[in-house]
């Protein structure tokens, strides 16, 4: 055999390897990818744990038709250091939410906002509630008196 033989054989060996390296790698980056459900659940769940609450108003209602399924939003402005926000959140996820909001309709609620990015805010999400009928609601059915009534 020639000297170059081996030479061209490693390198050839070398660059199947390389190539399935990469061709795993892709395959595990596009199976750990998140749903873009999956990233706002995170965003909603984040903003809950390091959020701080501040008075807000429920503005508006929207329901969207998406062709397979109908969104659900929720308008609500709130105001932080003299500014303030109008955002909507899509609640769509959160099926209680939006029936508690069509009795909170026109209504002040409270929002949680991440003090280090005010524009990133929640009404609601899988651990809590801004909707004051839904907490209204929540501590009537435990069996504990609501101080505000």
């Amino acid at each position: 055999m020639k000297p170059w033989f081996h030479v061209v054989a490693g390198f050839m060996l070398a660059g199947a390897t390389s190539l399935l390296g990469v061709y795993v790698w892709l395959r595990i980056a596009r199976w750990r990818r998140k749903t873009p459900e999956e990233l706002e659940r995170l965003r909603r769940l984040e903003v809950n744990h390091r959020g701080r609450i501040t008075a807000g108003h429920i503005v508006d209602l929207i329901e969207h038709d998406r062709g397979e399924r109908l969104a659900r939003f929720v308008v609500y402005h709130y105001e932080v250091a003299g500014v303030t926000y109008e955002a909507s959140q899509d609640v769509t996820a959160l099926p209680d939410a939006f029936t508690d909001a069509h009795s909170s309709a026109d209504q002040p609620a409270n929002v949680k906002y991440d003090p280090r990015k005010p524009t990133n805010s929640i009404i609601v999400c899988e651990e809590w509630s801004g909707i004051r009928a839904a907490a209204r609601t929540h501590r009537s059915e435990g069996g504990a008196q609501d101080m505000r009534d």
